[in-house]
């Protein structure tokens, strides 16, 4: 019976099964084991984050605090030789964007509300992060947008903070003055590109850097770019500057002075425009025999180094490259073309110095000579003369550039038993006036070496034989033979100073950022002409013959009151046309006064004639040197 009156039957629990009894301690031990495991996990993590990267993670966040920033140098300036400058550096804005200062969950907002600012597309904002952050330092600004007007800039340094990680960033920008006209010889600034930068990146190049791309510009980039300065500033959490702590002022460029006379540049431009009317390409170098200095160096067409300066659309790059004319080429020193007659003066020194002729020797021009076939004699070759001109002495044929004059002096004429001086020593000759080698004037990268031919070589390249005609033509410096404007008036301008080869030049001094001399640029041989004094100055006098005397084809380069020698070329390039002749390139080379050499002239017309073309322009340099230079100098203001 039970406490409320009723009957029931006592039954004991059911006893548990000891798995039963010991089931939560088991499970307290595996979560037990879980929380040492994570634990564990989480302590060899801090110990890595701590120990062995410490030093990385540390950097980071002082970098979230204090951020080293480059000051870039101010680059410095170009001058001609009458202190003239050429360059300006000018205030440039860009947009830029430093990655590492993104906010992660907001990237696409900045992008929005920046490209709406600029005027550019969000996603080639994206693109341009994305491209960039694979390629540098995510600490290091990436230009979005340059060239940004004044009120654009303001504008948006105006809003900068509302764009964390947006700056307005602003450097110089290169200004050339004297644009086109001295466009091959300055050549351009332009920004760095991937493989620049990852080759420069330790000589203190940034991402957004810019530098020397062509002429002055990238031979002398160490001297005119400077050292860059550093300043360690405080930063806020979207990158921006709030307090310098350290700074190290930025050294400015050093400036470069240079041979050219603006002036000059100028007149020998528009001579060159002149006569060379519908040819595609003209050149005119003005030289000092004795010291080297370029005094005026034109190559036609010519193109504005600005465009390179500023962000060049492609449609602009696209014309300057297509253009059949090549403007960007500077056809004076990195184009080779054949010399045509202007090559006999080297053949005649080299005839005079072996002995194959003197003064005197007198050759018959019966207006061509033939040649038989060295295995079979019933056939014959024609090399023709320009005109048949009779007995010329050494002076006639250089004055009356007799073709015929200058095969026997190069291949001789067996059948008369005249031995000419072959190729091999012909070759020999034109190497040591420099023909087939730099001159080593300041536009590294852009020279042409030029070609002088041997029988080496045409078996080398053709896989052929060398004839005598090969030598006939070589001797009159037509065939294989090709050289630069450049080259040849430097080997000219060894014949006037009496046989020094020397080293052209571009620039004349370096000055310090406070316009000291600091660097002085002498006059450098680079060898002397292997012929005698005597034999230069029979040279001299037969080119002053073929100007000044009216017989030589040299004539149109006569200037009233100044006694000019030099040397015209026609040189035939091209197919034959029906009549068996050639289009001609024109060449004058020449030196003035002839008494006392002070300057040599090279003008080159594509498709011209030396005569009508090339020597009358070569007369208006030479005129406007000596005659009215002085003039135009003392009625500047």
């Amino acid at each position: 019976m039970d406490f409320f009156g009723g009957n029931r039957r006592w039954r004991s629990q059911k006893p548990k099964r000891r798995e039963d009894a010991y089931a939560p301690g088991r499970k307290f031990l595996l979560l037990h084991i879980l929380i040492v495991f994570l634990f564990g996990i989480l302590t060899l993590q801090l110990v890595r984050m701590q120990v062995f990267q410490g030093d990385d993670y540390r950097a980071r966040a002082e970098n979230n605090r204090l951020r080293e920033l480059q000051v870039l140098p101010m680059r410095g300036l170009i001058y001609d030789r009458n202190d003239k400058p050429l360059v300006e550096n000018v205030a440039k804005y860009s947009a830029v964007i430093v990655p590492a200062d993104l906010p992660a969950k907001e990237e696409a907002a900045v992008f929005d509300r920046l490209g709406s600012l600029l005027g550019m597309p969000a996603q080639e904002i994206a693109q341009r992060v994305r491209e960039k952050r694979q390629d540098g330092n995510p600490y290091d600004p990436i230009v979005i947008k340059d060239e940004l007007d004044r009120d654009t800039a303001l504008i948006l340094k105006e809003l900068t903070s509302y764009l964390p990680g947006v700056d307005l960033q602003v450097d110089a920008r290169r200004n050339y003055l004297s644009g086109e006209l001295t466009a091959h010889i300055l050549g351009y600034v332009g920004g760095i590109s991937a493989e620049e930068y990852a080759a420069k990146r330790d000589q203190g190049y940034i991402l957004n850097d810019q530098l020397g791309k062509t002429g002055i510009e990238i031979v002398y980039e160490d001297i005119l770019r400077g050292k860059a300065g550093k300043k360690l500033a405080e930063v806020d959490a979207s990158g921006r500057q709030q307090e310098v702590l350290d700074s190290r002022a930025s050294q400015p460029g050093q400036s470069v002075v240079l041979t050219l006379d603006l002036k000059l540049q100028r007149k020998t431009a528009d001579i060159l425009r002149e006569f060379m009317g519908t040819s595609d390409n003209a050149a005119a170098v003005v030289m000092d025999v004795h010291t080297g200095e370029i005094l005026s160096m034109v190559s036609l067409p010519t193109y504005d180094n600005n465009l390179f300066s500023k962000t060049l659309g492609q449609e602009e790059l696209d014309a300057l490259l297509s253009d059949p004319a090549k403007p960007l080429i500077n056809h004076a020193v990195a184009e080779m073309y054949q010399p045509g007659s202007t090559f006999k003066t080297i053949t005649g020194l080299a005839a005079l110095q072996e002995g194959v002729a003197t003064p005197s020797t007198t050759i018959v021009s019966r207006g061509y000579i033939t040649v038989a076939n060295e295995y079979d004699p019933s056939i014959l070759y024609v090399f023709r003369d320009w005109a048949a001109l009779g007995p010329l002495d050494f002076y006639g044929g250089i004055a009356m550039s007799s073709d015929v004059y200058f095969y026997y002096m190069a291949g001789g004429k067996q059948d008369e038993g005249f031995q000419g001086l072959g190729e091999e020593r012909l070759a020999r000759y034109a190497r040591a006036f420099g023909l087939g080698e730099p001159t080593g004037v300041d536009v590294v990268g852009e020279e042409s070496p030029g070609l002088v031919p041997d029988a080496k070589w045409k078996e080398q390249t053709f896989g052929e034989m060398w004839y005598v005609g090969d030598t006939y033509n070589f001797g009159i410096g037509q065939g294989y033979l090709a050289v630069t404007p450049l080259q040849l008036l430097d080997a000219i301008a060894a014949i006037a100073n009496d046989g020094e080869l020397l080293q052209p030049r571009l620039v004349k001094e370096i000055l310090d950022s406070h316009g000291n001399v600091v660097t002085t640029f002498a006059k450098e041989v680079r060898r002397w002409l292997p012929v005698n004094q005597e034999y230069l100055a029979v040279m001299r006098e037969a080119m002053r013959q073929s100007v000044n005397t009216g017989t030589g084809v040299a004539r149109s380069a006569q200037v009233p009151g100044l006694t000019v020698a030099g040397k015209t070329g026609s040189a035939e390039f091209g197919p034959a046309r029906a009549d068996g002749s050639h289009e001609t390139h024109a060449w004058f080379v020449g030196f003035a006064p002839y008494e006392n050499p002070e300057i040599a002239v090279v003008v080159f017309i594509q498709r011209g004639s030396g005569f009508t073309n090339a020597a009358p322009a070569a007369a208006r340099i030479f005129d406007y040197y000596f005659h009215q230079r002085y003039v135009a100098a003392q009625e500047a203001p």
